[in-house]
């Protein structure tokens, strides 16, 4: 069974971009995967630095994320947009992941051959549509297969709020990004 792990750029509490992967994530299940929803506010990093690494290892909290992706197939990943880029969270924890638990551990691993959806929710009128360019050139430089269909969905704060109201339209079109990560993943595992 094709397994995808679904997180946010966002620790905030009752987070929009938390809120939308869990409807990607629906998409997913339909198609048969099995899904995993983190929350990055349960894994605390410190702020990724060569020099503390190389003097105090890995974090617990690394360890424990780097394990999830590992142990996953696919990735269903929103994204606020901080700036016109992703958030410092989010890139934090792609270069702790990025890194390496031992001489033995291939470079990337966590990122190799793995499928990625990716989406974003913001107040704004663009709904973070300038970050998921960057999401997209980073996961793909570290050979995440990165599926065409994203969404961006603005007035996060009208439709993202307490009950979630998104369109039929933009509904639809989030948990597909869930069901083709599904789809391509078990695809590729054949």
């Amino acid at each position: 069974m094709v397994r995808v792990l679904a997180l946010s750029g966002s620790a905030r509490r009752d987070s929009f971009n938390q809120r939308l992967v869990t409807v990607a994530a629906e998409g997913a299940r339909a198609a048969g995967a099995e899904i995993t929803v983190l929350d990055l506010a349960d894994y605390p990093m410190p702020l990724f630095d060569q020099d503390s690494e190389a003097a105090d290892g890995m974090p617990d909290t690394v360890k424990a994320v780097k394990k999830l992706f590992l142990e996953h197939d696919g990735l269903l990943i929103s994204s606020p947009e901080y700036n016109s880029s992703i958030s410092p969270l989010l890139k934090n924890t792609i270069d702790w992941v990025s890194r390496a638990a031992s001489k033995e551990e291939p470079p990337l691993a966590c990122y190799q051959n793995k499928v990625a959806g990716i989406m974003a929710a913001s107040p704004g009128g663009l709904g973070g549509l300038r970050g998921l360019v960057h999401l997209r050139a980073i996961l793909g430089n570290i050979g995440v297969l990165v599926i065409p269909d994203q969404r961006a969905i603005s007035k996060a704060h009208e439709v993202l709020g307490a009950e979630v109201k998104l369109s039929e339209r933009d509904a639809d079109g989030i948990r597909t990004i869930g069901r083709r990560v599904a789809e391509v993943s078990a695809a590729l595992e054949r």
